[in-house]
């Protein structure tokens, strides 16, 4: 029995590469559901011992809980020493594991150890570990996340939907919330709404193409719109918007101007993208078809993370690209793989606006 699988929740798992272990992880799981109106404990008790071929064997303990319905107080209250607590939750796919961190300024566990949390096989599963932290520089709460292979991006635009909810459920705050966030990418406002969909204020996108960063040089003031960038031999149109965090967004290629973006091989092209010389901090990528001018589907390669279901700050800049390269309006609905977000690129303030769910998967605990 594979850990991830003791969650009993239908998700697809991404291939990860697996990750050693120097000694056995356990995990508890705790779930809610719609259905029960009253305590429920069951008693599994479930034991599993798994051989792999790194010769060590992953143990897996799991005792599962049917608190009552949006009653999970007392498990976020749960402070012992040595154990993790967090809440998984994902925005359209992108899933993340919630960390409550705002007593230290320090993240509580290591980007080794969020790796091996991430892993889909061997640990809980997820394309991140999100932690709430102290708010700096009078915001409210500063948030920091390490992606599954251990780095650090500045920001996620899913991924901040997912910690607004976070912090209302830590607060016990209802109804419409408004937060301050201090984030690497810089002051983020997310606004829970009343029917439960979080409305993110990402900021003025980042045009010049030396602060996206990207080498390729600019052909339209100081942006990078339209350039031709060779991956592999291939001639991509490429425009290049940070979000505080750098994307490079394609509609097609020289010979394919309308791409078909299911027809992709996202594994194979992504990743060359994501190291491509002409980004010195790697890039975020997506793949863009076109239906009409306030309707856009894409794909994403997500640095640090690979393929991902969903990229709130790559929806943002795909409008914000589409916008500059005259494909579309400044409102539109972006599919993703995961579900639709609505972007909003405002011509009052010259901020980008993200609409889109969050929502709660499971809580569980790890030992550090």
């Amino acid at each position: 029995m594979a850990i991830a699988a003791a969650s009993t929740l239908p998700f697809a798992a991404a291939k990860r590469s697996p990750l050693s272990y120097s000694s056995h992880l356990s995990f508890n799981f705790l779930r809610l559901s719609s259905s029960i109106q009253k305590p429920n404990i069951l008693n599994s008790n479930i034991i599993s011992s798994v051989p792999n071929k790194h010769n060590f064997r992953v143990i897996s303990a799991m005792s599962v809980e049917i608190p009552e319905k949006n009653s999970p107080t007392s498990f976020l209250d749960h402070k012992e020493s040595g154990i993790l607590h967090f809440v998984k939750y994902h925005g359209l796919g992108n899933d993340f594991i919630l960390v409550d961190n705002r007593d230290t300024v320090e993240p509580k566990i290591t980007p080794e150890q969020a790796a091996k949390l991430c892993d889909r096989n061997f640990g809980i599963g997820a394309d991140g570990v999100i932690f709430v932290m102290p708010g700096i520089n009078g915001t409210d709460y500063t948030m920091r996340i390490f992606n599954s292979d251990g780095s650090e991006p500045e920001m996620c635009g899913n991924g901040v939907r997912c910690f607004a909810k976070y912090i209302a459920e830590l607060e016990n705050l209802h109804g419409k919330q408004r937060f301050t966030v201090h984030t690497g990418a810089g002051l983020i406002v997310p606004e829970i709404q009343e029917d439960g969909k979080v409305t993110v204020d990402m900021g003025e996108p980042i045009l010049k193409g030396s602060e996206v960063p990207t080498k390729l040089p600019p052909n339209k003031n100081q942006s990078v719109v339209k350039a031709k960038l060779d991956v592999d031999g291939v001639s991509w149109n490429v425009t290049c918007v940070s979000m505080g965090n750098p994307h490079c967004v394609t509609f097609g290629t020289e010979a394919i101007k309308d791409l078909q973006v299911d027809e992709l091989n996202l594994a194979q092209v992504g990743l060359k993208f994501e190291h491509n010389e002409m980004f010195p901090a790697r890039t975020n990528t997506e793949f863009v078809q076109v239906f009409s001018p306030s309707h856009l589907k894409m794909r994403v390669w997500e640095r640090g993370a690979g393929a991902t279901l969903a990229c709130g700050t790559g929806a943002c800049a795909v409008v914000a690209a589409a916008v500059l390269e005259g494909r579309a309006g400044r409102s539109c609905r972006v599919d993703l793989p995961g579900g639709p977000l609505d972007i909003e690129w405002r011509e009052d303030d010259n901020h980008v606006y993200m609409t889109g769910p969050a929502e709660v998967v499971f809580y569980g605990s790890a030992p550090l």
